[in-house]
């Protein structure tokens, strides 16, 4: 867990940096340029590591791994280049980088961390790609909550809808869960910290009440639609009963072996 005062002092220096920029969708590059980075996008094999900040011979270098998937102002490597950008804003990164306390070390993006230093960075770059004030003045256009809520503001601020709904999870007006699996397997799973289920009903292998669960059955067939699940069938309450009849919505976005799940209740 990250101290309050750490949480505090970075989303200060990410949006300090935002605001100096007038554009929702924050000019990475330039930032990169004012500071003299360099960004290297090259081919460092797929599956790796999506980003990796240097330091070498007095200079900072941030190389964003292209055969991951990270085109050049993709979704995927804004949020690569602004978590890199935190390895380098954060003093205690950068200062651990330079004195080689902290040694250079690949970083994968769009998943929920649990090392401290990789939620710092993931902390900055959500604080700095979606700044809290404006993504909640957004957020407060809709009435209701709907995964058009997500695939709006993933648009709105180029970013992804896995980092997208997280920060939303983080500071967002309804409570959400989000689930993501791979081959039938539940490799990490959020909530924002009103939602009324922590647990699911299996924490290793996909609940079959989930809608992904129908898609690791037969994963030649893509899924992105939103369904509703019955609560019991996907959620464990060790402290009461759950009642047969709750619903929840249940959005999937699958590709390949993979799936991603926003869940809430009306």
């Amino acid at each position: 867990m990250i101290a309050n005062s750490s949480f505090s002092k970075i989303k200060k220096i990410a949006e300090q940096i935002s605001s100096e920029y007038n554009e929702k969708i924050i000019p990475l590059h330039e930032i990169a340029a004012s500071e003299y980075l360099e960004i290297i996008y090259d081919h460092y094999e797929k599956g790796t590591f999506d980003g990796m900040t240097v330091y070498d011979n007095d200079e900072f270098y941030i190389h964003i791994n292209i055969d991951n998937g990270n085109k050049i102002d993709s979704p995927r490597s804004r949020f690569t280049l602004a978590h890199e950008f935190g390895h380098y804003f954060i003093d205690t990164h950068r200062i651990g980088l330079k004195s080689g306390i902290l040694e250079p070390h690949p970083s994968k993006i769009d998943r929920v961390q649990f090392r401290k230093i990789e939620q710092e960075a993931d902390f900055f770059a959500s604080c700095l790609l979606m700044p809290e004030e404006i993504f909640l003045k957004d957020i407060s256009r809709f009435k209701n909550f709907s995964f058009e809520v997500i695939d709006f503001l993933s648009k709105e601020y180029n970013v992804s809808k896995t980092a997208c709904s997280i920060r939303f999870a983080d500071i967002g007006n309804h409570p959400i869960k989000i689930v993501y699996a791979e081959n039938g397997l539940i490799k990490w799973s959020k909530n924002s910290v009103d939602f009324p289920y922590y647990k699911l009903s299996d924490e290793i292998y996909v609940p079959a009440g989930l809608l992904m669960g129908d898609y690791f059955k037969d994963v030649k067939t893509e899924i992105f639609k939103t369904e509703q699940i019955f609560a019991r069938d996907c959620f464990l309450d060790e402290r009461r009963a759950i009642s047969p009849t709750r619903m929840f919505y249940e959005h999937c976005i699958t590709h390949k072996n993979c799936a991603l799940s926003i869940i809430w209740e009306d």
